[in-house]
């Protein structure tokens, strides 16, 4: 069990071994994400001087850090994404950049990443679903997608105006290599 920063359990399944292929190569892609998403708040807290970020920053990076301890613990280790490295140096440029830029820009960046990771969890709860798949896996999920959602609120709730061109081009940028990174590291 890995502990969220609500403080309830994350429950993790205890066989992988009946998991189809597809459902294996989803969790690679969760890895890789959950492996960007502890980066990207260390690239956050290694650039910003907002006392407000680097709060919202420590409090996120614990989360993430669960989620990844939970997705690593199911995973079998033969199944993980080979390419860390370049999760771990991607997710943490793309925290450092926009902190470069202040809390809008940062704010924007979260709201962007997460919307990206809200629609790929349910993709795969609703295909566990439909498959009547494993339900403790599912629950993980779940609960996972819940604390990306919480993110991604909190961060558009700080947000104290509309994103300007160049943060919505860099946001479109964020959502795009999202998508290329889950390709790839369903594979790799």
């Amino acid at each position: 069990m890995f502990q969220d920063t609500a403080n309830t359990a994350l429950q993790v399944p205890a066989s992988t071994n009946s998991w189809p292929a597809w459902l294996v190569r989803e969790l690679r892609s969760d890895q890789a994400g959950e492996t960007g998403a502890v980066a990207i708040y260390q690239g956050i807290l290694a650039v910003s001087r907002n006392a407000d970020i680097l709060e919202f920053a420590r409090n996120h990076l614990e989360t993430e850090r669960s989620h990844l301890a939970a997705i690593n613990a199911v995973l079998p280790s033969a199944a993980h994404t080979r390419l860390l490295p370049m999760w771990r140096f991607a997710g943490f440029l793309t925290g450092a950049l926009p902190s470069l830029f202040g809390p809008a820009a940062v704010f924007a960046t979260i709201d962007a990443v997460e919307t990206f990771v809200d629609r790929h969890y349910a993709a795969q709860i609703q295909r566990l679903d439909e498959e009547n798949g494993d339900t403790a896996l599912r629950a993980l999920l779940e609960r996972c997608r819940l604390d990306e959602v919480a993110h991604r609120d909190e961060a558009r709730q700080s947000l104290e105006a509309n994103p300007s061109v160049a943060v919505r081009l860099w946001c479109a940028l964020v959502s795009r290599g999202s998508a290329a990174a889950v390709a790839v590291a369903r594979h790799i």
